[in-house]
């Protein structure tokens, strides 16, 4: 199938699975985390499946998936142990992906502004991008508690649309789930997703999209500005 080219002014990017391969880290803080608890630990397939809707989630279901449910006072601070082993790992093991910084580039030079949209918490979300050299590619950064929502609720690229002065109807999500998918939808814009992301252990070739891209340069085949 032969995807359009979208004529846009702005891109909005998720961040774990779309342009940075995250897992190790929070795997790591993840192991930490239920070492300190005693509880039994984690595959790195597991916490990948976990990986998508935010830090509270993802200790939720590190802690209770296929065991027994946890009160809230204990996932509340289980939460908080997570976070300051996240804080010493992150950053230490995380790649980008191929391709991700000559494409951000790219899309620069055309004159298409961008912002990176992101379940992650920003106390974790700013110092990873500019310790990845990536911040300087985003004119607006929402995190997964800029907001009191957060993906799949359209609010935080909404909002991101409104801080670049850009009407939805000229903005492109690019993701990698279910929850990139369901946020740009419900906002009116088209979404594409990567083959290669995380998706919360669903293919991602079953979540309703515009296109599927395989490599992060491809973007720059589908992408441009009548314009430019």
């Amino acid at each position: 199938m032969t995807m359009p080219r979208f004529d846009v002014d702005v891109v909005l990017f998720d961040l774990d699975g779309t342009l940075l391969d995250t897992i190790p880290d929070l795997h790591e803080a993840a192991r930490r985390m239920l070492e300190e608890l005693g509880e039994p630990e984690r595959s790195l397939d597991e916490v990948t499946r976990f990986v998508g809707r935010g830090i509270p989630n993802l200790v939720e279901r590190c802690l209770t998936d296929g065991r027994a449910p946890r009160d809230a006072a204990t996932l509340e601070a289980a939460v908080a142990v997570f976070r300051r082993h996240y804080g010493v790992v992150n950053g230490h093991s995380t790649r980008i992906y191929e391709g991700v910084a000559e494409t951000l580039a790219a899309l620069q030079a055309q004159g298409i502004r961008m912002a990176c949209i992101t379940n992650k918490a920003g106390a974790f979300t700013l110092p990873l991008l500019d310790h990845m050299g990536l911040a300087r590619f985003f004119g607006c950064v929402v995190s997964g508690d800029t907001l009191p929502v957060k993906k799949p609720d359209p609010a935080p690229l909404l909002h991101a649309c409104d801080a670049l002065g850009v009407s939805p109807t000229r903005a492109l999500m690019v993701g990698d789930s279910a929850n990139d998918a369901l946020a740009a939808q419900a906002a009116g814009m088209p979404v594409l997703l990567m083959t290669y992301g995380y998706s919360e252990g669903r293919a991602v070739d079953t979540i309703e999209c515009d296109g599927l891209v395989s490599a992060f340069p491809g973007l720059l085949r589908l992408i441009g500005r009548a314009s430019a």
